[in-house]
């Protein structure tokens, strides 16, 4: 398509293009919610929303879809247990599953687009009524979901849709938009050569054929990639892990979170602090609440794309950011100059990292004597840790990035040769994902393992 010339009319006339406008900043005011009221919202309202999602198209008019409204109490509750803990899935008016009949147009993706099209319509039905809602990819055991809403072979469900009410402490702020230039070129495809997909080239990709242990598009042992590989990734997994603190960040890992800080050091006034590969600015924000008032604080990421991003979210969430700034590390380098450093922070990335030990070695070299180092790991040698190892860390969620959980016992060493150890603890005492304290001999059972070490 080509663009306008100065001279050319747009399609809108001039006298209806602010009633346009201001319908498309309405729409474009949806965020998602994942904190709801519990309060219940008519059948009817329900049905309506789905009558407004069907008015989406879908591939050769074939509207092969169908959706399940889930809204009875206990069958909320058991679709939150069978995803694997998601609480808004009970705590929310209705759940709407978006199913599909397999058919011929099944291998190219053009139905569970028609399908992802009708969700779209649902949210901003929803929205416009005055609802939030959120869209769920993780569903969770699709056996036990089958059985559930008694879906038959001939049918797949893509995802869940949440809708509710928002609590009134639910966050109110919308994550903001990459911007326009970095997601959109003209012509080609203009973009940088490393690929967060870089190792295995597949001959063919049926999405049905993909299975989690063998994914023909990765390699998931981040010893083998490069740091531009994991920058490029990181480009992607930061935008979709945590755009905004409370909403896609489960309650779980805020509360683990906030065991976590409780190692953070006194700190001499003025500290500078030094934050690397934080979640998308969620720890970002808890290390803000932890730390004194007068701390400098840099966070630390591979791309100049997610600074740009978390810089807008702190902004946009009151931070002080004469105490912030970005910065971006380059082949496993921190920017730093030697000795400058009050404290490291290291919220689960060691996992992520080509070399974590040599990562060690350099945040020694960044310290400054009697400096300190906090660093939590995903621990593989918890009850959680089988899970990890056989589904998150080879790539069937992929947006926890390429990454190998790292056993307690080895954390604590390489800590060891390089930091005088202060303290540790464990955190989450099963495999549910809790934030139980563990101290003592339980510490290195936890689901999560941190430790803080200082720099003689």
């Amino acid at each position: 398509m080509n663009r306008l010339r100065d001279d050319e009319e747009a399609v809108v006339p001039q006298d209806d293009a602010a009633h346009v406008r201001d319908i498309l900043d309405r729409l474009a005011a949806r965020a998602s919610c994942r904190d709801f009221d519990e309060s219940l919202i008519s059948p009817e309202i329900l049905e309506d929303i789905v009558r407004d999602g069907v008015e989406a198209p879908s591939s050769c008019n074939q509207q092969n879809w169908h959706f399940v409204i889930v809204a009875d109490p206990a069958r909320k509750r058991r679709a939150r247990d069978i995803s694997g803990g998601n609480h808004h899935f009970a705590e929310c008016s209705a759940l709407i599953y978006l199913c599909f009949q397999k058919g011929w147009t099944h291998g190219n993706f053009s139905i569970v687009q028609s399908v992802a099209g009708a969700c779209y319509h649902m949210m901003l039905s929803a929205h416009l009524r005055g609802f939030q809602c959120i869209w769920n990819a993780g569903i969770g055991d699709q056996v036990a979901l089958r059985e559930m809403i008694g879906l038959p072979e001939t049918f797949d469900v893509i995802g869940a849709l949440a809708i509710g009410r928002a609590k009134a402490t639910a966050p109110k702020n919308k994550a903001p938009r990459r911007p326009i230039h970095e997601i959109f070129s003209w012509e080609k495809f203009e973009r940088p050569s490393a690929s967060c997909y870089p190792v295995k080239p597949a001959a063919a990709y049926p999405y049905w054929e993909i299975r989690n242990d063998a994914n023909p598009y990765a390699e998931w042992n981040p010893a083998h990639w490069r740091w531009d590989q994991l920058a490029d990734f990181r480009g992607y997994s930061v935008w979709a892990k945590s755009p905004l603190a409370g909403v896609y960040v489960s309650r779980r890992q805020g509360e683990a979170t906030a065991v976590e800080m409780s190692l953070l050091p006194a700190l001499p006034s003025g500290a500078k602090v030094v934050e690397v590969m934080g979640w998308g600015g969620t720890t970002t924000t808890a290390l803000m609440g932890a730390l004194g008032h007068d701390a400098q604080l840099t966070f630390v990421e591979l791309s100049a794309n997610n600074l740009s991003f978390m810089t807008e979210r702190l902004r946009r969430e009151g931070h002080d950011m004469s105490r912030l700034h970005g910065e971006v590390m380059v082949n496993g380098t921190l920017p730093q100059a030697d000795g400058s450093v009050d404290l490291v922070v290291l919220p689960q990335v060691l996992e992520h990292m080509p070399a974590p030990e040599a990562f060690l070695d350099e945040v020694r070299r960044v310290l400054a004597p009697g400096g300190y180092v906090l660093a939590s790991v995903r621990n593989m040698t918890s009850a959680y840790g089988a899970h990890w190892r056989a589904v998150e860390a080879v790539g069937a969620i992929p947006n926890q990035g390429p990454f190998t959980p790292i056993a307690a016992a080895d954390l604590a060493t390489w800590m060891h040769t390089r930091f005088t150890i202060e303290a540790d603890l464990g955190i989450g005492a099963d495999a549910t994902g809790d934030a139980a304290r563990l101290t003592g001999d339980a510490c290195q059972t936890g689901r999560l393992y941190a430790m803080r070490g200082r720099r003689a």
